[in-house]
């Protein structure tokens, strides 16, 4: 019974706040948070949706998480693949520097960031926020795909060569089924790490604003509050999703695992 009150008491410390901002979001008060609110309402998620500035903000984090995912899945999975099938000098040092940078703190990484492109006269842009980000989703997918290739069986590649498959035909049919699963569950943790980043976005962004750099300067200067909740609770739906699919993908590695060898 003790356990089981203190496993309810964590879940409501966590996630309380949660319902708070789902609860303001349609809180018919506009300029100060009332606790119980006077009156609910859903005209705020019109007035998100019809501000410019925040689709904007949405439509820059969405291209940023997208492009950054795309480009952590393909060089975290040839990281990964080199890292499992090859023996060289310094491969351990090699696999704890490719998952360091999520190891640090994010301002360490920002800072590091700014001072690299600063160094090498690279202006601010869509592509510096995309390298930024990329940084740390490339540990996610390397992560996961590794961790899928060390249950594989490397017997599999071995005999698909023997049987006169080239490379690719045994990385299309061998190797990419057996970590397809993985690679998406990574692919969708990188998409949600990147578009609720803010931190090494502020020192890579310049004037450009993101969804949460958006929310964070609303919160400071605030012009319409339900609506900065409004777009919390997008927020937080936009990023649950892709987690929710990880967890479901990656919940029954152990056991296709073990049957891969």
């Amino acid at each position: 019974m003790p356990l089981r009150i203190a496993t309810i008491g964590g879940l409501l410390f966590l996630h309380v706040p949660l319902f708070i901002i789902i609860l303001y979001a349609f809180s018919a008060e506009e300029r100060s948070f009332v606790f119980p609110p006077p009156g609910f309402t859903t005209r705020w998620f019109a007035v998100a949706l019809e501000r410019e500035d925040v689709r904007r903000a949405l439509l820059l984090s969405l291209q940023v998480a997208v492009v950054a995912t795309a480009a952590a899945m393909v060089l975290g999975t040839l990281a990964a693949a080199a890292v499992w099938r090859t023996r060289f000098f310094g491969r351990e040092a090699i696999s704890l520097l490719l998952i360091l940078p999520i190891a640090l703190p994010g301002i360490i990484t920002g800072i590091a960031l700014r001072s690299a492109l600063n160094l090498m006269d690279i202006p601010f842009s869509f592509w510096t926020i995309v390298i930024g980000h990329a940084t740390f989703c490339i540990v996610v997918v390397y992560n996961n795909v590794l961790a899928r290739l060390r249950r594989s069986a490397p017997a599999l590649i071995e005999a698909s060569m023997d049987l006169g498959a080239n490379g690719f035909q045994t990385f299309r049919y061998i190797v990419l089924p057996h970590i397809a699963t993985a690679l998406l569950a990574g692919g969708m943790l990188a998409f949600a790490l990147s578009f609720d980043e803010v931190i090494v976005t502020t020192f890579t962004a310049g004037q450009q604003s993101t969804l949460p750099i958006w929310m964070l300067s609303e919160l400071i200067r605030p012009r319409q509050r339900p609506v900065t909740n409004v777009v919390a609770v997008f927020v937080i739906a936009v990023t649950l999703i892709p987690i929710l699919a990880a967890f479901y993908l990656t919940r029954d590695t152990h056991e296709a695992a073990g049957g891969g060898r």
